[in-house]
C-alpha cells in the first residue's frame, strides 16, 4: 500500500466495557476451526459438542450462535461482560479495527456514535491498525 491511508496518523480507541459491539442487531462473528476449539477448551467440552450447541453454518463460514435479540451467546447481559473473553475470535479482538470501521472517516465516525470507546483513549498507530484490518475481513 503506496498510498498513506486516511488515519497515518493513528485513530483513538479504549475498551469501555459497554458490550455495544457484543449486542444489538442480529449479525454474525464468523469463527474458524481454530476459534472453535479454543472456544470448547475454554468451556471444557469436546469441540464436536460445542459446535452443535454454538455454532450454525452460514453457506460455507461458521458463526458464533446468538440470542433472540441479536445478543453473542457468550455475553452475559447482567455483569455485561464476555464470558469467553480470553478466548474471544479474531473478530471480536480486532474490535473496532475492521476494513468497514475505518475505510473512510465517515465510517469512522458512525462507528464512534456507537461505540463509546472509539475516538477516545489510546492512540493506536495505521501500522497497528492495518495489522488489525489484516487479521479478519468483515
Amino acid at each position: 500500500m503506496d498510498e498513506k491511508p486516511w488515519f497515518e496518523k493513528g485513530l483513538r480507541f479504549e475498551c469501555t466495557g459497554c458490550g455495544n459491539c457484543c449486542t444489538g442487531a442480529p449479525g454474525f462473528v464468523w469463527v474458524n476451526r481454530e476459534e472453535i476449539a479454543a472456544l470448547a477448551k475454554k468451556l471444557g467440552m469436546p469441540t464436536n459438542e460445542f459446535e452443535q450447541k454454538f455454532v450454525r453454518q452460514v453457506g460455507i463460514r461458521k458463526s458464533l450462535v446468538e440470542y433472540a435479540n441479536g445478543d453473542c451467546v457468550f455475553f452475559d447481559g447482567h455483569t455485561r461482560r464476555c464470558t469467553v473473553y480470553d478466548a474471544r475470535p479474531r473478530q471480536c479482538r480486532t474490535w473496532p479495527f475492521w476494513e468497514s470501521n475505518v475505510e473512510t472517516k465517515q465510517a469512522w465516525q458512525r462507528t464512534c456514535e456507537v461505540c463509546p470507546g472509539s475516538g477516545k483513549g489510546k492512540l493506536h498507530s495505521a501500522e497497528q491498525i492495518l495489522h488489525q484490518i489484516s487479521i479478519v475481513k468483515i
